[in-house]
């Protein structure tokens, strides 16, 4: 019984390897048409001469015959091979074509570059943390990072826009504790600082505004 179980194993593992092997060159033949098509073009009478010093029965009749004995591997194999192994064996395969390709464009001196996606910038973080605090309250989570930014930064126009800082405003009303009481104490600061300024320009009178509101909202 054992060697039974044995043969069947070691006929299966072949059946593997020629599925394995006849999948690989038909896909090995296919990237080299893509990658370089021109260099694949050749006079059709020497294309004729390479397939009979290749194929010695180039006869429709043999031509039929290696198409069955290339094909019959893969349909048996398909047949014996349970759902999980024939999982398993794509896996593998389609990691050696990912090589194989690979492989071949460095041949052909292709460079593939990696392009690594836009990490946001910690405006555009914040920004989508307060929007996610005014449209989506039961999926917004705090975090003290974001909320830091905005308070740093509420007041420049550039960076928080209008339509984002009548949000931040009612943000702040739910603001408690230390950082409720800085925001007021660094306010009146900049607030006095601006008074005593004689100095005015546009966007001084905009962050003076802003300024006042804050005031008005947390005092």
């Amino acid at each position: 019984m054992a060697k039974k179980r044995k043969a069947a194993d070691m006929k299966t593992e072949k059946k593997k390897e020629q599925m394995k092997h006849h999948l690989a060159e038909k896909k090995k033949e296919k990237m080299k048409h893509l990658i370089s098509e021109k260099e694949q073009q050749v006079d059709e009478p020497k294309l004729k001469k390479q397939n009979l010093e290749m194929e010695p029965n180039h006869s429709p009749q043999h031509a039929g015959e290696n198409y069955r004995r290339e094909k019959k591997p893969e349909e048996d194999t398909d047949e014996e091979l349970s759902p999980e192994e024939k999982r398993t064996l794509e896996r593998k395969l389609k990691k050696e074509r990912k090589k194989e390709e690979k492989r071949l464009m460095r041949e052909k001196g292709i460079v593939v570059k990696k392009v690594e996606p836009k990490k946001p910038s910690p405006s555009e973080l914040a920004l989508n943390y307060l929007t996610s605090w005014s449209e989506s309250p039961k999926e917004w989570k705090f975090q003290k990072t974001r909320q830091t930014w905005l308070l740093l930064h509420m007041y420049e126009k550039d960076k928080v826009p209008d339509e984002y800082f009548s949000i931040l405003l009612r943000y702040l009303e739910g603001l408690q504790g230390s950082a409720r009481d800085v925001t007021v104490q660094k306010a009146e600061a900049v607030m006095k600082e601006y008074d005593n300024s004689e100095r005015e320009d546009s966007s001084q009178l905009e962050k003076c505004e802003r300024i006042r509101k804050v005031l008005q909202l947390l005092s």
